[in-house]
């Protein structure tokens, strides 16, 4: 019997547009009629409701932008550094892409521009990158354009032209999810506290403080958009004409996601697979999420030309499970008809897609070529246990803190906003909710074609059981890795606030629970303005000040050994030089100076991650000719050695750089329970500082200061043991 009503679904969904046109003027007839209210009246109360969350929605997103470009002044004084200085405030792969930004706006041409990106050879040593492919240049591409084409060079500076538009984008975030909580529970209210407490838990909900350039940063803001344009698509109550612009939106965002991020792919997969769900429980109308599932594939399908025919979308899970879902709806014809039958086949179903979904992602794995992600899979199966290794790559990468679970201390700042025990709250009563039509659906009883406020069945809402699904996926990837934790926390934020202030909701719990004290009806549109209120003044009181407080407070951001570092290789190296050292380093230097390098801080390629364990050896316990032939293998003719990493005293032992090669490297001996370095050589780092043969027989020391050694790399023709 959930086949009937799934057809009537699709019977709705084919007669949305007509009936919806017709249905409208009756329904505001109805309005209208009521005693005390003209036509004039609520079309005015309409407007004015729509303008003022507009607004509401529109001066958040932009108050947010300007209070990241205030706290980002007062943390790294940028309207009083110089240039050097300022592009030392971009770390690892993010010096990476702002380099990347500043060669493009230095071409003749933006045509010359791209070629050279795309053939570049000036980068890393002995190898010519597709630089736009490899590290997903798009957003480089658009704001250089956007520069040029606007006529800024003589009234702002690259910088924070380019920072300006992440900062931008990140209002354009905000302002998504205040539009989602909005469509969800009907109140800009809800808005609101969505961004009160996006703002509060920043440390959870954004990496911007850390990296702004990094490609979620340039991703996530279109990703919010999909979201929302989603959440009102998959609404019932929805006419012709907003529902072909939601589509269009989701269309639009979709695309723009895929090809601002490399690894978009992986969470618009959880998206579909919680539009799975929805679909398979027929909690939604099945044209609506087919028309999704092409959404994935168009975008899918032009993000493989434009992306220089990357191999990485076509071995995706993305493209395995919505082709499934395709074929399985083709071959099911008539499998959502009878009773027992119906259910049985239903299963079947499940069954039939997931089975599909495994085998073509198999079948195009062993026929299409593809390197990008292997490593992730590595790493995924050491990560759960299935797997051991020594490798160096491997181990560094499980010792980053976003790869590991989530400390106490995220649970304390969600609890301590409020926001965990609300979300929790929420999340139960949907979860029954959805629950109890479930099983109302097996028992044959149909949904009902509009949800009226005294029914309390939030779960039959579809967008809201999306959201339920969406929220539950993303939280077991958070419990597992704290780095999801920045998709999670903010669709944390747009459900709870949606919760506390939808009646509908409270409505819900109140037919539980069969008050008669009270009527339900009131107390939920009571609670609904009532709770919200209250949270938000008690935020306001706790945590407005301490963040006045942190604007106002200037820190201090200056690192003399980089700036000199930089300096020096300006003044006193070769042009045609090449350095070796560590990639974060690396970053900093190519962006700083132009040098090219040895190494970069990208974890998408096989081959750069076995040049970067190899020029790691620098702070291993391996030979003065071993590191030479290495650092010459790769055409390097200057070394730097940090002191940072040289002396590292890290707070886990085990995930120090130089231990994890110690391990790579068979150098760690284990007695009774202890474990200790051994090597007839001592640690290269060290050693070098000592200026002894055979050290001084392959490197020279031509500069050093309190935290890096730089080395020139001699031209020797023997080597001396």
């Amino acid at each position: 019997k959930i086949s009937s009503g799934a057809t009537d679904l699709r019977q709705r969904k084919k007669q949305n547009c007509t009936e919806s046109d017709k249905m409208a003027p009756e329904e505001r007839n109805k309005e209208n009629s009521k005693p005390g209210r003209s036509p004039k009246y609520v079309l005015i109360q309409r407007f004015a409701k729509l303008f003022f969350g507009c607004l509401a929605a529109v001066t958040s997103g932009m108050m947010y932008a300007v209070y990241l470009s205030t706290y980002h002044e007062r943390k790294f004084w940028f309207s009083s550094r110089q240039e050097l200085e300022r592009e030392i405030t971009f770390q690892g792969d993010s010096a990476i892409y702002y380099s990347f930004y500043k060669e493009l706006l230095k071409a003749p041409s933006f045509e010359r521009g791209v070629y050279e990106l795309t053939h570049n050879n000036k980068t890393i040593s002995l190898k010519t990158i597709n630089a736009v492919q490899q590290m997903t240049l798009y957003p480089e591409l658009i704001a250089s354009v956007l520069y040029q084409a606007s006529g800024s060079e003589e009234v702002i500076e690259p910088v924070y032209f380019y920072i300006g538009i992440v900062f931008g984008l990140q209002g354009i975030y905000v302002t998504a999810l205040f539009v989602t909580s909005w469509v969800m529970s009907g109140t800009w209210l809800a808005g609101m506290l969505t961004v009160a407490w996006f703002i509060i838990n920043r440390t959870d909900t954004t990496r911007i403080d850390y990296s702004i350039p990094s490609r979620e940063n340039w991703a996530l803001p279109y990703f919010a958009c999909q979201v929302a344009a989603l959440t009102g698509y998959l609404k019932k109550t929805l006419n012709c004409s907003a529902e072909k612009f939601c589509y269009l939106l989701v269309s639009a965002s979709t695309y723009t996601f895929m090809m601002m991020w490399e690894y978009s792919h992986y969470l618009l997969f959880i998206q579909a697979v919680s539009l799975f769900l929805l679909d398979s429980f027929a909690l939604a109308q099945t044209e609506k999420v087919h028309e999704v599932y092409k959404i994935y594939l168009f975008s899918l399908f032009l993000g493989y030309l434009l992306q220089f025919e990357n191999s990485a979308l076509l071995v995706s899970p993305l493209l395995s499970l919505v082709a499934a879902l395709m074929l399985s709806k083709c071959l099911q014809m008539n499998m959502k008809k009878g009773t027992f039958m119906s259910r049985l086949l239903k299963m079947m179903y499940v069954h039939l897609v997931l089975t599909i979904t495994v085998m073509l992602n198999f079948l195009l794995k062993m026929f299409v070529p593809h390197k990008e992600n292997e490593h992730l899979l590595k790493f995924i199966e050491v990560k759960l246990g299935l797997n051991t290794t020594k490798n160096f790559t491997m181990n560094w990468l499980l010792c980053q803190e976003s790869l590991q679970a989530p400390s106490q201390d995220f649970f304390l700042r969600l609890t301590q906003s409020s926001l965990l025990p609300f979300y929790i709250l929420v999340l139960i009563i949907c979860l029954f909710s959805v629950t109890q039509v479930v099983f109302r659906r097996i028992c044959g009883e149909p949904l009902k074609e509009t949800v009226k406020l005294e029914d309390g069945r939030i779960g039959e809402r579809p967008e809201i059981v999306y959201h339920v699904i969406h929220t539950i996926l993303l939280g077991c990837l958070a419990m597992c890795l704290e780095g999801m934790k920045y998709l999670w926390t903010p669709h944390v934020c747009m459900l709870a606030a949606f919760g506390v202030c939808s009646p509908e909701l409270w409505m819900t719990l109140f037919k539980w629970l069969r008050l008669k004290a009270v009527h339900p009806i009131l107390l939920a549109l009571i609670l609904s303005m009532a709770v919200p209120t209250i949270i938000g003044f008690s935020l306001w009181k706790e945590f407005f000040p301490r963040i006045m407080t942190e604007l106002s407070e200037l820190q201090e951001f200056y690192d003399p050994d980089t700036v000199e570092l930089m300096t020096w290789i300006k003044r006193q190296a070769p042009v045609a030089a090449v350095f070796a050292g560590s990639p974060q380093l690396m970053g900093v230097i190519k962006l700083c100076t132009g040098w090219m390098v040895s190494s970069l801080p990208l974890y998408n390629d096989d081959d750069l991650l076995k040049r970067n364990e190899n020029i790691y050896q620098i702070y291993s316990k391996r030979s003065a000719e071993d590191i030479y032939k290495i650092l010459t293998s790769y055409k390097a003719n200057f070394l730097v050695i940090e002191d940072s990493i040289c002396n590292e005293v890290g707070p886990v032992r085990g995930c120090r750089v130089k231990d994890l090669l110690d391990i790579a490297n068979g150098h760690v001996v284990c007695e009774e329970g202890d474990s200790y370095a051994s090597s007839k050589y001592g640690r290269f780092c060290h050693e070098i500082k000592m200026n002894y043969s055979p050290y001084v027989n392959y490197f020279t020391r031509v500069y050093w200061n309190r935290s890096y050694f730089v080395y020139k790399i001699n031209t020797v023709i023997s080597f001396q043991s």
